[in-house]
């Protein structure tokens, strides 16, 4: 129970400075994945003032033998880059890149009631649904 409390509590946390950030707005991430045109770096300074937080969160857990909160650490296993990875993650910055949405800020800004968002959830959750069905191999 407490697990779950603070996996919500912290995704609430999460969107809500997705929300403050402007990551909820498509205009603003195109901007800033546009460098050739009218480049906006104000999401730079997001990302710097991540790493400026977490950063220090990060060395000083550094030897934790397993999280606050969990029994143990999640890691991935899998360290091949494979067809499916490259595919995924090719589609993933693509879409990104069109839309201005990655899945966190499109969750996020679903409580702006933005139709783009509402389309754009809806079609990232039938791609989830579609990748089951859809043979790779």
């Amino acid at each position: 129970m407490t697990q779950n409390f603070f996996s919500l509590l912290s995704g609430i946390i999460f969107g809500i400075g997705l929300i403050i950030s402007g990551m909820t707005n498509p205009e603003k991430v195109i901007g800033f994945l546009s460098i050739t045109d009218n480049w906006d770096p104000s999401l730079m300074f997001v990302m710097i003032g991540a790493i400026v937080i977490s950063a220090p969160i990060f060395y000083l857990l550094r030897n934790k033998t397993k999280p606050l909160f969990d029994v143990k650490f999640e890691i991935p296993t899998i360290k091949n880059l494979d067809k499916q990875l490259i595919l995924g993650s090719s589609l993933f910055g693509i879409g990104w890149g069109i839309v201005g949405f990655c899945p966190g800020p499109a969750i996020s800004s679903l409580f702006l009631l933005n139709p783009l968002s509402i389309l754009f959830v809806i079609s990232m959750i039938v791609g989830f649904y579609s990748s089951r069905i859809i043979p790779t191999k």
